[in-house]
């Protein structure tokens, strides 16, 4: 297809309580959207995971919007005509920006489905209509504050609970939620808090049954991974060390990882996740979708990846009330720990776009 025109945005949404991890607290959500039309007039649409600072990842949001302006926007308008397929190709030789690249990608590829009335979650293989809700709980001011919100998203139906975790609020943290649920599946995120001489004290952990200790050292420490797998039972998964298909491969061969977390942001978009989710689902290594604090554009799109086959643990595609009184898109609802997965062309969801104008900072089109 033919771009005709590129629209971005930020957007503020404040968050309904604070989100702490290891790395920062959030109070709200700076996202930027893509909107791209096309020729026909369809519009395609995207939001980029970036955070406001380079914490969790080294991309952010004004270095997206800046890193799409002078390269990768130009490099998709050299073309006379793009599809999301040739989009990886075409932005391969600008290094990094996963997040951003992604972005682009989706919203290509959001505009492109609608052409062919096809929906995101039949295009990338999807086998289930409905996908199980986890949820990520950020890091208390003390136990009892962690066992009234871990409590209402119980009461609420979430079907799993990961704790953040750092050095100071892990052990008694663990035990504090275990004692309490005995039975919910239940798992821990370090955001990369722990070292490598920190294997002993993360073996700590094995005693509660958890579903895995998630990202728990420097995201480049793929040998010190393999090494702490040999000092602690509970299963390791990686989160911020897997960028691409390649990376997955190698943490795989270095038995760094028996379970994958896959972000389409962070590896560069839905088409690179379904390769991802492919190598794991042939090596029966169990992925599951993480979260970003997404909108309900971000959100649609993860429900369709997470109906996958390979999906089989619950990942962060949590209702859209777990972080926004209002969210951009209709808000999706759980039922019985579930979320449905849109089914209409496209990602499926349209945003609201009289809000979007109202929490809107920044527009400009190319």
């Amino acid at each position: 297809m033919k771009l005709k025109e590129i629209e971005l945005r930020i957007i503020h949404l404040p968050l309904v309580r604070p989100f702490r991890t290891s790395f920062g607290t959030q109070t709200s959500r700076e996202v930027l959207m893509v909107k791209v039309t096309n020729e026909n007039g369809t519009t395609g649409w995207a939001e980029c995971v970036a955070m406001s600072e380079p914490l969790y990842s080294p991309e952010y949001v004004s270095g997206c919007l800046d890193l799409m302006k002078k390269f990768l926007i130009p490099a998709l308008k050299s073309k006379p005509e793009i599809t999301a397929e040739d989009v990886p190709v075409v932005l391969k030789p600008f290094l990094g920006g996963q997040m951003a690249k992604a972005s682009l990608e989706t919203a290509i590829l959001d505009a492109q489905l609608r052409d062919q009335k096809t929906s995101l979650a039949t295009y990338l293989g999807a086998t289930k209509s409905k996908v199980e809700c986890g949820v990520s709980v950020g890091i208390a001011n003390n136990l009892e504050a962690l066992a009234e919100e871990v409590k209402s998203y119980v009461d609420a139906g979430y079907r799993r609970i990961k704790l953040k975790i750092e050095p100071g609020w892990d052990i008694e943290a663990v035990k504090y939620i275990r004692n309490l649920y005995p039975e919910i599946p239940l798992q821990v995120d370090a955001n990369q808090a722990y070292s490598r001489d920190d294997g002993k004290h993360l073996a700590k952990l094995d005693e509660f049954n958890l579903l895995l200790i998630e990202q728990p050292l420097d995201e480049h420490d793929i040998l010190g991974h393999a090494q702490l797998s040999k000092e602690v039972k509970t299963p390791i998964c990686l989160d911020e060390s897997i960028i691409s298909l390649q990376s997955a491969e190698d943490a795989l061969a270095l038995k760094a990882t028996t379970i994958i977390n896959v972000k389409p942001g962070r590896v560069g978009g839905y088409i690179e996740s379904v390769k991802i989710h492919d190598l794991c689902l042939k090596n029966k290594i169990p992925v599951w979708c993480g979260g970003m604090l997404e909108t309900g554009i971000g959100r649609a799109a993860n429900l369709a990846l997470a109906a996958l086959p390979g999906f089989t643990l619950p990942g962060d595609t949590s209702a859209s009330a777990r972080y926004f009184k209002q969210d951009i898109t209709t808000p999706f609802v759980m039922e019985d720990g579930y979320l449905n997965v849109p089914q209409g062309a496209g990602i499926g969801v349209e945003p609201d776009l009289d809000f979007l104008d109202q929490i809107t900072t920044h527009k400009e089109k190319i």
